[in-house]
């Protein structure tokens, strides 16, 4: 799989009448078909067609970034504990296949270590990568220098794109290391379209800027009463009005999270997104291009 034919896509001009349909990307390597985070997975992913990979970084005990989402081993795999108490040597040698796929459990025992993301890069060189940082104890400056030395070596600057949900460690990241808009901010500017019809991107704004979020969220609206505040609930889902507000200026890509149904995805495809974060590639590999 070839980054620049993805790259093709994803810088598609939003002022065309007629849009491509939306890239697939496979969230945590496909964590819907196969172990998240693994070879396997992304392997899988790849035979089902997916146009790029979302996958989960942490550090581990010895500064080395590798694929794994949750905070404690115990969620996914045969040990306990962060991953900040095991070094990449250790972790590579866990079951990550041990949760998956109750009640078989298909994938135990079947040699699928926590992989490093240096590993993960080498072996598909061609393959466009979103990085995901979930590190739930790393220091920010030390996430950073951890990522630009293995992007650097791997020579994968160019096909790899950073996001988290944690604006410090997108803050810490150096200039040549290419990321999302903070998810913060993006949620921010959706609410005001959603509640208000406020557009509050800069029109003059003309930098490349890349947002993800999900297709539709439920989110805690506060409100200010004479008496007090109160708390209700709302649902922020993206429409034309939003697509047209985060597009005005130009130089966007949006990557809508969260599309798992034929109905999601025939939604994020008549709203011109540039990609969809799918949990199973397998669904979606027989789509029309």
């Amino acid at each position: 799989m070839k980054c620049k034919p993805l790259m093709g896509l994803l810088l598609l001009s939003s002022a065309a009448v007629v849009h491509a349909s939306p890239t697939i990307v496979a969230h945590r390597g496909g964590t819907g078909d196969a172990p998240e985070n693994t070879l396997a997975a992304i392997g899988k992913a790849l035979e089902n067609k997916a146009d790029a990979i979302w996958i989960t970084v942490q550090l581990s005990k010895d500064g080395v970034p590798v694929l794994y989402r949750p905070a404690d081993l115990k969620a996914l795999t045969n040990a306990t504990g962060p991953v900040s108490t095991y070094t990449a040597a250790q972790l590579n040698k866990l079951d990550a296949g041990y949760s998956f796929g109750k009640p078989d459990f298909p994938y135990r025992n079947k040699g699928n270590g926590i992989p490093t993301l240096e590993s993960v890069l080498k072996k598909w060189p061609e393959t466009f990568f979103f990085i995901d940082i979930k590190s739930p104890d790393a220091a920010a400056d030390k996430m950073a220098a951890a990522l630009e030395a293995v992007l650097k070596k791997t020579r994968s600057l160019s096909r790899t794109r950073v996001y988290s949900t944690d604006e410090k460690y997108l803050h810490a990241l150096p200039a040549d290391i290419a990321r999302f808009a903070s998810r913060d901010a993006t949620r921010t500017t959706l609410a005001n379209i959603t509640m208000n019809h406020q557009c509050s991107i800069p029109v003059n704004e003309k930098s490349d800027r890349w947002y993800g979020l999900e297709l539709k969220r439920e989110v805690d609206v506060v409100e200010k009463f004479t008496l007090g505040e109160g708390h209700s609930r709302a649902i922020l889902s993206w429409d034309k009005e939003a697509m047209d507000c985060f597009r005005a200026a130009g130089g966007a890509h949006i990557i809508l999270f969260g599309v798992n149904t034929p109905e999601d995805f025939q939604k994020a495809s008549e709203l011109g997104a540039d990609g969809v974060l799918v949990d199973s590639p397998a669904a979606f590999k027989n789509r029309q291009r």
